[in-house]
């Protein structure tokens, strides 16, 4: 990865000069670079995921390098997603290849949620039957 392409404030692109990235063992890194350090580098790897969102035959195998990118990466909060994208791995793959969603139905559980709110001890299961049908 391009340590250009990473965000990074001012003090740790000083830190990160290019001596520091070709040597072999590079002097101590304070513990805040450190962090913004890892947290620019999950953002790249969460963008590079947010681009498998769009349905297409090839993301299976884009998932499993992209799998493989992050369980080689030292990010270990990421590593617990990756083992539950692995363990449920069929649904994954049908929802980031196939073009059809829950999308709607999901809309319409919230839309009857909010309304059963609103009128929540104020009437009776027929007025909320009627609200949901006419909203």
């Amino acid at each position: 990865m391009d340590r250009r392409s990473l965000h990074l404030s001012p003090s740790v692109r000083f830190h990160l000069d290019d001596r520091l990235w070709e040597e072999n063992d590079p002097p101590e890194i304070p513990k805040k670079i450190r962090r913004e350090l890892a947290r620019a580098l999950t953002l790249s790897e969460l963008r590079d995921f947010a681009g498998l969102l769009t349905p297409r035959a090839e993301n299976t195998e884009r998932l499993s390098r992209w799998i493989n990118q992050v369980r080689a990466a030292d990010l270990p909060h990421l590593h617990a997603f990756t083992r539950g994208l692995h363990r449920d791995h069929h649904a994954v793959n049908a929802a980031l290849t196939l073009p059809y969603s829950n999308g709607l139905t999901e809309g319409v559980n919230t839309k009857t949620k909010r309304i059963a709110r609103q009128i929540h001890g104020r009437a009776g299961f027929t007025l909320l039957r009627h609200r949901i049908l006419l909203g």
